[in-house]
């Protein structure tokens, strides 16, 4: 079986293989699931993408399963138990990102239905409309946190070498790249 280099030499049970083989680049549909990779990548700035894998359970338990609408109304004690929370990144602005990401797309919602549809009108971009389609709208994104969540979820190329054999797992869901 052909892998990206990056994972080649991985056993199966590796964190970063699993994710490579499951998720990285597979479309995801639901829109707090699309939000939960997108607070993930945040947390991830200055960290190993390993450490964000690691406590993938943690953040999903402490941010609620990535729901968007309990995230938008988030109290100071929230705010505060979360700080507090060793099982996650305790990062106050990118706390505080997230809630106001969170509100972002609460008002995304109410214009195009969902966040999965916002996506797709604008999934026409390149990467440097993206990057600044992002940095208008949501907080604590830049240029590789936002290629990296598009990657992730298949709105733009690049998650895995055209010689990957997960590529073609992932050519069945259909990336928006790919259309």
């Amino acid at each position: 079986m052909s892998y990206c280099s990056f994972c080649q030499t991985r056993d199966e049970s590796d964190v970063h293989r699993l994710y490579h083989d499951t998720e990285y680049g597979f479309p995801l549909h639901d829109d707090d699931a699309i939000f939960g990779r997108l607070l993930l990548e945040i947390n991830q700035a200055g960290l190993s993408w390993d450490t964000i894998l690691r406590k993938k359970a943690n953040f999903f338990n402490a941010y609620d399963s990535f729901s968007i609408a309990k995230i938008a109304n988030y109290s100071d004690d929230k705010i505060q138990t979360l700080l507090n929370d060793k099982g996650i990144v305790r990062h106050k602005l990118k706390i505080q990102a997230a809630i106001y990401n969170a509100q972002q797309i609460c008002e995304i919602q109410k214009v195009f239905s969902t966040f999965k549809h916002w996506l797709d009108t604008h999934s026409g971009k390149n990467e440097q409309e993206w990057t600044q389609l992002f940095k208008e709208t949501f907080k604590f994104v830049g240029k590789e946190i936002v290629t990296e969540f598009l990657m992730s979820i298949g709105y733009l190329k690049g998650a895995h070498e055209e010689s990957c054999s997960i590529l073609g797992k992932i050519d069945l869901e259909k990336p928006r790249w790919r259309r």
